[in-house]
Formats: C-alpha cells, sequence, structure tokens
C-alpha cells in the first residue's frame, strides 16, 4: 500500500494531480490519500482509497505502508505523522528536524513542479502538464454560466468587491449568464457583488453549491473569473476558458500552465505571503483593473473558439 499525505484545501489538491498520477502508474499496490472528507468527489479518481484527513493534528488511521510519500509540506510536522506510521519508506523533501535525508526543498518551484521534482527525485516520472481531471458526475445547475468569484481565504487575495461588480455587470450586458459563487461564508460578499452589479437574487450560487456541484459547474462554464484560489485550479482541470488574479503570490508559483484559453495578471515585483490575517488588498492586486480584466476576458474566449485554442 502506498499512503499520500495532501491534507489541504481545492487548490492544493488539485495541483498535486500530475504527482499523484506519477504515483499510481509507477507503484504497485493500491494508492491511499489523505486528504479532507470534503474534497472526496474530485479526489476519488486520483487514488484507489481515501482517508479523510483534516490537518495534520490527528495521527493517520492506516494500515503500515510500504511507501509513505509527503506531497504536503517541507515538514517537520508532516514528516513525523506519516513516520508514525511506520513506513517501509518515506519519501519527502529533506528535513533536519524530522531527522529525514531527501531532495533539498525548492522555494522557487511552481507548486505543481514541486512535487513532481520531488518524486523525481526519487524514481518516479510525473508530468507537470497532467492536471486535467475527468467530467463531473454531478450535472451543473447551469450550463454555459460566467461564473465571478470574488471571494479568497485571506484578504490580501481578494479583488475589491466594487471591481468584480463592475466586470460582472459589463459581461452581462454583453450577453452572458453571469453567476457569483462563493463558499457559505462568502455569501454575503458574493450577494453584495451581484446587487452592485445588477444581477437578480437567483444568481448568487454562493454557499448553495458542494463541491461536486461547483465543479459541474465550472466544467459547463463559459469562463471563470476569480482571484488566486481554487476554483481558478478547477477551471485549469477542465480546460475552462479563465481570467485569474494574482497579488501577493505571483503565477509563476501558483497561476495556470501556459495556455491560450487561461489568462493570470499580476502586478507584483516580489512574492510575498498568500495566506494571512492582515486586513487590506495586496498593493499587487489593487493595481489589476477592471479594462484589463474584461480585455482578458475577451482573448480568452476567443482562444477557445478559434481553431489552435
Amino acid at each position: 500500500m502506498i499512503l499520500a499525505l495532501r491534507a489541504l484545501g481545492l487548490g492544493d489538491l488539485l495541483t498535486a494531480v500530475p504527482a499523484l498520477r506519477g504515483l499510481r502508474a509507477a507503484l504497485p499496490g493500491p494508492l491511499v490519500l489523505a486528504t479532507p472528507a470534503w474534497l472526496a468527489p474530485l479526489a476519488a479518481p486520483l487514488a484507489d482509497r481515501l482517508l479523510p484527513t483534516a490537518g495534520l493534528d490527528a495521527p493517520l488511521d492506516t494500515d503500515r505502508p510500504e511507501v509513505a510519500v509527503n506531497l504536503h509540506g517541507s515538514g517537520p510536522e508532516s514528516h513525523r505523522l506519516l513516520a508514525a506510521t511506520r513506513p517501509g519508506a518515506l519519501w519527502a523533501f529533506g528535513n533536519d528536524r524530522a531527522g529525514h535525508a531527501g531532495p533539498a526543498w525548492p522555494a522557487g518551484d511552481h507548486e505543481v513542479r514541486r512535487w513532481c521534482r520531488l518524486l523525481s527525485w526519487y524514481g518516479v516520472s510525473a508530468d507537470p502538464a497532467d492536471l486535467r481531471l475527468p467530467p463531473p458526475e454531478a450535472h451543473p445547475a447551469v450550463a454555459g454560466a460566467t461564473i465571478v468569484h470574488p471571494g479568497a481565504k485571506s484578504p490580501a487575495r481578494r479583488w475589491p468587491p466594487r471591481r468584480f461588480a463592475a466586470v460582472a455587470r459589463r459581461l452581462a450586458a454583453d450577453g452572458h449568464h453571469v453567476v457569483v459563487t462563493g463558499s457559505a461564508a462568502e455569501r454575503d460578499l458574493a450577494r453584495a457583488v451581484a446587487e452592485a452589479a445588477g444581477l437578480p437574487a437567483d444568481r448568487v450560487l454562493a454557499g448553495g453549491t458542494g463541491i461536486g456541484e461547483l465543479a459541474a459547474l465550472v466544467a459547463a462554464a463559459r469562463l471563470v473569473v476569480s482571484g488566486d484560489t481554487g476554483i481558478a485550479h478547477l477551471a485549469t482541470a477542465y480546460g475552462t476558458p479563465s481570467v485569474v488574479l494574482f497579488g501577493p503570490v505571483p503565477p509563476r508559483l501558483w497561476g495556470p500552465p501556459p495556455s491560450p484559453v487561461h489568462h493570470a495578471i499580476w502586478h507584483g515585483t516580489r512574492v510575498d505571503r498568500g495566506d494571512t490575517t492582515a486586513p487590506g488588498v495586496h498593493p499587487a492586486l489593487l493595481r489589476v483593473t477592471v479594462p484589463e480584466v474584461l480585455a482578458a476576458a475577451e482573448r480568452v474566449q476567443q482562444a477557445l473558439s478559434s481553431p489552435t485554442g
């Protein structure tokens, strides 16, 4: 049995897809993925079994694995959690505090390539471009919608709501069926954006979709406009045209792969912490304008319909 740890969020899971596929193809025995239970609709096709794991605080309830693979972080906590399962071998980046010798943590790597690089060190090949997911089983609440997603985990990564509203208003005027998505905690934000954009109340889907329903919505969407957050990675996974707005973290570390149908906007000059509780939008994100987002939205849609798109 092979045990892989990735007990993080939606975008984190999706950036590990190539590594998980590489593991499954290269090693015999079932692949068990330790990841949060709420991600099961997306994680299930990537492993033979899921081990619900919400963070690093509780021991992993599993049989002894032949190989334990740390796709979670640089350690030491994640290393120690896997080591406690007494694996035949631990594959992880080197960490002196955990007493583990492995490859050096590549701080400047894109998140997708980082985990592929780890496996390469242990002799397993993984293709960083292998990011696509199979079509969701759930039916979309709306087919062909344009999704505006104003939320993100930290304030630094949230473009101002009035700018999202201006984008939504213009897209709706141009004939897009605009819906506003988000978590249950972001429902008020989504309502404010929809109201300012002049959208009817039923266009607010925030808090009304589980992860499977959200995936189906994105897979069938016309366009996704969002900040640097999980839904942007869903757009990549399903080849849905997207415009992604970056602030503290540049797209070279977390952005979509080079593609005419995905456009990342970033006006920063350095890498800052992406997840912080500090108030305020990151200055690089504030430099992103409504006209450039609308222009990017037009370009990615044209690319999809072009012969080479």
